[in-house]
C-alpha cells in the first residue's frame, strides 16, 4: 500500500499508467480530508436504512414523513441550472471505459452519464483507469485504437455534457483504507473526479456535474450537501458550483422527493426515475408483503399503477421546485435484422412518448443507436426554442398517495419468466465476476439493477410460496433444479469453450446463496464485489 503523509490514508498501487498522476498529493490530500469528516457518518446513515427496513418488515408501510410535512408545503425552488444542464432531452450512459467515452459523448445526445456504479464492475484497475479516461476526456485530449481492428475513436469538437456517477454509500472500496477500515468508494469516486476535473472545466463555462443513486432518505441528500460545500468552500468556489442529480430508484425515497430537492438545494438540478433500480427496490422494501408480490419482470411496466404514480410524482415534485424531472433506461439493444429493429424502435417510441407527455424533461437510452428516435419524440413534446418541460406542473392532477404508490401489480408468474431470470442472472453474474458489468443478453444492454429485479423476483416468489401459471409451487428445490436445466441452456448457446472458460459455477453458487438465503441480499454487487476482488487477487499472485 502507498500512504499519505500522516499514514491514516493507505492507498494500495495500480499498474495502470498514469496512477501516478491521479493519486497526486492534492487529490490525496483532499481524499484523506473528506475521509477524516465524513467517511464516519455513512455507518450511522447506514444502521438508519436498516432500522427503517426493520419497521417495515413487522408490518409499517412506507408513507410520507409527518416530521418533514413543512418542508413539502412551504414555497421554495433549488438555486438554479446552469446553461449546459438546461436541455437534457436524451442522455446515454455507459461505464468509464475509454471506446465507450468517446463513442457516448459523440452520439447525438445532450449528456453522457459515465458510470462508476451500476454498469461498472469497480475492479481497482478500471476505477483507477476510468478516472484517467473521464480527466483525457474533460481535457479534450481523449482517444482511442481497437486492438483486434486498428480503428481509431476520437472526440468530434462538439461532445455531449459529461456527468459522472459515483458509486452508492453502501459500496466500499477495499484498496482505500482510512484508519485501517475500507473506505465509501463514493468519496473515492468523487475526490478523485472533482480534484482532476473542476479547473478545466471550470475553464469551458462549465462544472464539476454528478449523478448520486441508490438514496433512500434525505439524511443521504443532507450528508452529500455537507461534502459539496466543504469542497467548494476548500477550493474558494461560489455555493452551488458543484451540481448534482439524483436518482430516485429506491422505494423510501419516492416519499421524501422534496426533503432530498430541500436538502440539496444549492447543488441540485433534477431527479431521475432510475425504474429499475425502482422495481428492485420495491420487492426489497415489501419482502415481508405477501400481498404486494410482483409478476414476471417483463409484465412490470411503467403504465402499471405503481410506476405511473411514481413517474407522475416526480415530475410535480420537480417541476413545483425548479429541478428538472428525467425519465428512464430504454435498456434495448438495436437488432441486425430489420424487422426485429424495427419492433425494438416501435417499444422504444412508446416508453418514450409516455415519458415525454407525462412531462419529463429527458430520458435515458443504453446504446446509441436508440438515440435519435428517443431525440425525436421529446424534440416533438419539447418544441421549437425551449429546452425542457419545467413549465408543466400537474398541478390540475389529484393528489397522488401512498397507497397509489404501493398498489400490488397485476400479473402472472410464468415458467418461462422464471427460467429466463435464471438465465440472465447466471450471465450477468458470470461477466461482473470476470470484471464487465454492462453486459448485452438476449437484446436487452443488462446492468446491476436489472439482474437485481431478476434474482429478487424468484426469492420473493420462493419466499411468500407463490404459483407459477401452470401450476407449480416456486420453492427452493425447484429453483435449483432450473437452475442446474438453465446452466446446459446458456452451455449451449455460447458454446463450451466460452462456458468453460469462464466462471459460471462460481456465478451459479453466487446465485443459488442469494436467492435462496432466508433473509433477501441487500445487493448482489457487494457479495460480487468480494467474489471480484479476490479473482484480481489471484489473477494478480499467478
Amino acid at each position: 500500500m502507498t500512504h499519505s503523509n500522516n499514514n491514516r490514508l493507505s492507498i494500495a498501487p495500480s499498474s495502470v499508467d498514469g496512477a501516478e498522476q491521479i493519486f497526486s498529493p492534492g487529490a490525496v490530500a483532499l481524499l484523506e480530508e473528506l475521509c477524516r469528516e465524513y467517511a464516519h457518518e455513512v455507518d450511522d446513515l447506514l444502521s438508519h436504512r436498516q432500522q427503517r427496513q426493520h419497521q417495515i418488515d413487522n408490518g409499517l408501510l412506507p408513507n410520507f414523513l409527518k416530521e418533514t410535512a413543512a418542508i413539502r408545503e412551504q414555497d421554495w425552488t433549488i438555486r438554479g441550472i446552469p446553461a449546459d444542464l438546461q436541455d437534457r432531452r436524451v442522455e446515454i450512459t455507459g461505464p468509464v471505459e475509454r471506446k465507450m467515452i468517446i463513442n457516448a459523448l459523440n452520439a447525438n445526445v445532450k449528456v453522457f452519464m459515465a458510470d462508476f456504479e451500476d454498469s461498472l464492475a469497480p475492479s481497482w484497475e478500471k476505477v483507477v483507469q476510468g478516472q484517467i479516461n473521464l480527466r483525457d476526456a474533460n481535457k479534450r485530449d481523449i482517444d482511442f485504437v481497437a486492438s483486434d481492428t486498428g480503428k481509431a475513436y476520437r472526440l468530434k469538437d462538439d461532445p455531449a455534457v459529461l456527468i459522472a456517477r459515483v458509486r452508492g454509500i453502501h459500496l466500499p472500496e477495499v484498496h482505500v483504507l482510512f484508519d485501517g477500515k475500507p473506505v465509501p468508494g463514493c468519496l473515492v469516486d468523487f475526490a478523485l473526479y472533482f480534484y482532476h476535473n473542476y479547473l478545466a472545466l471550470l475553464e469551458r463555462g462549465s462544472a464539476p456535474y454528478f449523478y448520486i443513486p441508490k438514496l433512500q432518505h434525505y439524511q443521504e441528500a443532507q450528508w452529500w450537501a455537507k461534502v459539496f460545500a466543504h469542497v467548494e468552500q476548500k477550493y474558494c468556489l461560489q455555493v452551488g458550483t458543484i451540481k448534482c442529480t439524483c436518482l430516485i430508484e429506491t422505494l423510501p425515497a419516492v416519499f421524501e422527493m422534496d426533503e432530498i430537492l430541500h436538502a440539496l438545494k444549492d447543488n441540485i438540478v433534477a431527479l431521475n426515475c432510475g425504474r429499475w433500480d425502482y422495481i428492485f427496490s420495491y420487492i426489497k422494501t415489501l419482502r415481508q408483503h405477501g400481498d404486494r408480490v410482483l409478476p414476471d419482470r417483463q409484465q412490470v411496466t411503467m403504465d402499471k399503477p405503481f410506476l405511473s404514480a411514481y413517474s407522475r410524482l416526480l415530475i410535480k415534485t420537480c417541476h413545483k421546485r425548479g429541478a428538472l424531472a428525467m425519465g428512464g433506461m430504454a435498456a434495448f439493444i438495436p437488432s441486425k435484422d430489420p424487422a426485429e429493429n424495427q419492433q425494438v424502435l416501435d417499444k422504444v417510441y412508446g416508453d418514450k412518448r409516455l415519458e415525454a407527455r407525462n412531462g419529463h424533461d429527458g430520458t435515458w437510452v443504453a446504446h446509441p443507436g436508440l438515440a435519435d428516435v428517443a431525440m425525436d419524440v421529446f424534440d416533438n413534446f419539447i418544441g421549437e426554442g425551449q429546452s425542457n418541460q419545467l413549465h408543466i406542473s400537474r398541478d390540475v392532477d389529484a393528489p397522488i398517495t401512498a397507497s397509489e404508490l404501493l398498489e400490488p401489480c397485476q400479473g402472472t408468474r410464468t415458467e418461462q419468466g422464471m427460467r429466463l431470470n435464471i438465465r440472465v442472472s447466471l450471465q450477468y453474474i458470470e461477466a461482473w465476476i470476470n470484471g464487465n458489468g454492462c453486459v448485452p443478453i438476449y437484446g436487452l444492454m443488462e446492468d446491476a439493477a436489472t439482474a437485481e429485479i431478476s434474482r429478487s423476483t424468484i426469492w420473493q416468489w420462493i419466499k411468500h410460496g407463490q404459483s407459477l401459471d401452470n401450476g407449480q409451487v416456486v420453492t427452493a428445490d425447484l429453483f435449483i433444479a432450473m437452475l442446474s436445466e438453465e446452466m446446459d441452456v446458456v452451455r449451449k448457446e455460447l458454446g463450451d469453450e466460452r462456458f468453460v472458460n469462464g466462471k459460471f459455477d462460481e456465478a451459479a453458487k453466487l446465485l443459488t446463496h442469494i436467492t435462496t438465503a432466508t433473509e433477501l441480499v441487500d445487493f448482489l454487487t457487494l457479495p460480487g464485489y468480494q467474489l471480484l476482488t479476490e479473482q484480481q487477487q489471484t489473477t494478480q499472485a499467478a
